[in-house]
């Protein structure tokens, strides 16, 4: 029943407007909140709203009751708005959880899947026979192997000397060439894509940047895929100090792969 002001002398009884507003904001912050709840990362947004729809609604209807507001049944609305996006948040903050677990899981067994296989304890794993195992943290000798836990092989040939063509880039004058031969040797269940095989080179006690040589005969890298059980191999050219003594051959097979270094005599 609606309440009354006291009327003043010659005034008549107006009744007090409703106070609706607390049922009202509850059913729009209640239908914000659902919104947000059923969202993976913003679920926690749609927890903190649906709460304080939850809470509105409450003393909203609480209002109606006393016959201070007329909108019972928006404020109803909103309080089970409110709880049910409570609900709601709680299972989708669980299940999000539960799948940023289960990516890092995946992200982890694919870092460990692209690092070289420690054969330093016995026997090559996987590489093939006379090929000297790789030492976790050490280089390789001319024609030793890494291999990948995903039984992805290289290989990388002893350097021989180079004649770079007429128009080759990379070669200084007064500075030696060499070529040497990588292999890499699909011995998985999976084709391997070669697009992001990189090899670089450092040359001398300096360690100084051994600049790729490019011209009709190499430099034009790895292409295309490689099958299970398939192999394919590419000739790269590096130009040296013509003092140098050694020089070092870095190779990585692709972005998730760690990259293995021969060590090399000239």
């Amino acid at each position: 029943m609606s309440q009354y002001t006291q009327p003043q002398p010659g005034q008549f009884a107006t009744p007090n407007p409703p106070r609706n507003g607390l049922g009202t904001a509850a059913l729009v912050l209640g239908i914000i909140g659902l919104v947000f709840a059923v969202i993976p990362f913003l679920f926690w947004i749609g927890t903190i709203l649906c709460l304080i729809a939850l809470i509105l609604g409450i003393v909203g209807r609480g209002r109606a009751k006393r016959g201070e507001a007329t909108n019972k049944g928006v404020a109803l609305a909103g309080t089970v708005l409110g709880l049910l996006g409570i609900i709601v948040s709680v299972i989708i903050g669980i299940v999000t959880v539960m799948a940023v677990d289960d990516a890092v899981d995946e992200i982890n067994k694919a870092v460990e899947n692209t690092a070289p296989k420690d054969t330093s304890a016995g026997g090559t794993d996987g590489a093939a026979e006379g090929d000297a195992p790789k030492a976790e943290g050490k280089s390789l000798a001319a024609d030793e192997t890494s291999v990948y836990d995903d039984d992805v092989q290289v290989t990388v040939s002893a350097p021989k000397p180079y004649t770079p063509g007429e128009f080759a880039i990379g070669h200084t004058k007064g500075n030696k060439a060499y070529q040497v031969t990588i292999t890499i040797e699909n011995a998985g269940k999976e084709k391997f894509d070669t697009s992001l095989v990189t090899a670089d080179a450092r040359a001398g006690k300096d360690g100084v940047t051994a600049e790729q040589i490019f011209d009709d005969k190499a430099g034009t890298g790895f292409e295309g895929t490689i099958l299970p059980g398939k192999k394919a191999t590419v000739t790269f050219a590096f130009d040296a100090p013509a003092d140098a003594k050694d020089l070092t051959v870095e190779v990585s097979p692709g972005f998730d792969y760690d990259a293995s270094q021969w060590e090399l005599k000239l």
